[in-house]
């Protein structure tokens, strides 16, 4: 039991490091890096098209893999 929870642990944290490194950059040039990309974070705009999948997914493997690493705490 130990060894299966340890092993969907691995394969769920290359997943979400592969999920987080596909999503394109907020910020872009030098007025970007300036600001810190704040006014993405606080404007309205709603991802689209494949980042909208890579943002779902991403919220999805990461609840996953808290809830992995939580029950495999519990296991040991």
């Amino acid at each position: 039991m130990e060894g299966v929870a340890i092993t969907l642990l691995i394969i769920v944290s290359i997943a979400l490091i592969t999920l987080i490194v596909l999503q394109s950059g907020k910020s872009q040039g030098l007025s970007g890096a300036i600001s810190g990309g704040a006014e993405q974070l606080f404007g309205k705009k709603k991802a689209r098209g494949l980042d909208a999948v890579l943002q779902k997914a991403t919220i999805v493997v990461a609840v996953l893999f808290f809830v992995l690493t939580f029950s495999l705490a519990y296991i040991i």
